[in-house]
């Protein structure tokens, strides 16, 4: 079934690669960013600052107005400069807040206001992150806000059913273009610490939010499905097997 689809924080990493996979599956995608994109991307981009109610609630009904509805929103914009909490200032922590727990709110309020009026409601789904599970140092204003947001998740799927579905698919350790700014030169060695022996592409995390946005799972709500190919190996046992 042809869905219209919405990916925040679409021009790059992650949301691109969601932006491709949804489109390669036959859905109408549109995406947003505070970039532009910086080559070609499937469907249509629409400049937007998550983290400011006003711009949230204008992409929104962009969409809407462009495509006449929004079936599925994916929540994707995120992520962090790393800075020890010791010395984060005030306005840096405020901002990493404001991208990956405030910003998924305003857009998913303004959806959700346009879904309820849909015969068949919609799903939105929230990007997670295994940092809220398992904390890295240096990421503390990230670590409590993706905590923050999966708990929003539970929330807005308790008051925004049975039109509205709203779950969470949280990832782990991800391959992207960026990934060795993230990882290092030497993204095997990270890879070793997963029990699949790799990072999580953007394919893996597309088939997750399809699944969780699917008709077929119209029971599911409030969930929270996390993607991070079994966790990673500690540290320390990785020592004492060597």
């Amino acid at each position: 079934m042809r869905r219209v689809v919405l990916v925040t924080g679409g021009s790059r990493g992650l949301g691109r690669q969601l932006v491709e996979a949804f489109s390669a599956a036959g859905h109408d995608v549109a995406s947003c960013g505070r970039r532009q994109p910086s080559t070609p991307l499937s469907g249509e981009f629409f400049a937007c600052d998550v983290r400011d109610p006003v711009e949230a609630a204008a992409v929104v009904d962009s969409v809407a107005d462009r495509f006449g509805r929004i079936d599925v929103l994916v929540n994707n914009a995120g992520g962090t400069p790393y800075a020890a909490a010791s010395e984060m200032s005030p306005r840096l922590f405020e901002r990493v807040v404001a991208l990956n727990l405030l910003g998924p709110f305003y857009v998913a309020q303004r959806a959700n206001a346009l879904m309820q009026g849909q015969a068949e409601g919609g799903v939105i789904v929230n990007i997670g992150s295994t940092a809220a599970l398992r904390p890295a140092p240096n990421a503390s204003a990230y670590v409590a806000a993706k905590a923050g947001l999966s708990g929003l998740t539970r929330a807005l799927a308790l008051e925004w059913a049975p039109k509205v579905r709203v779950n969470q698919v949280t990832v782990g350790l991800l391959r992207t273009e960026l990934v060795e700014d993230t990882y290092g030169s030497d993204p095997a060695a990270v890879e070793a610490t997963v029990p699949m022996g790799r990072l999580a592409t953007g394919s893996d995390v597309a088939a997750a939010c399809m699944m969780v946005a699917s008709p077929e799972l119209s029971y599911m709500t409030g969930a929270e499905i996390v993607v991070d190919g079994g966790g990673e190996i500690p540290s320390w046992l990785l020592k004492v097997a060597e």
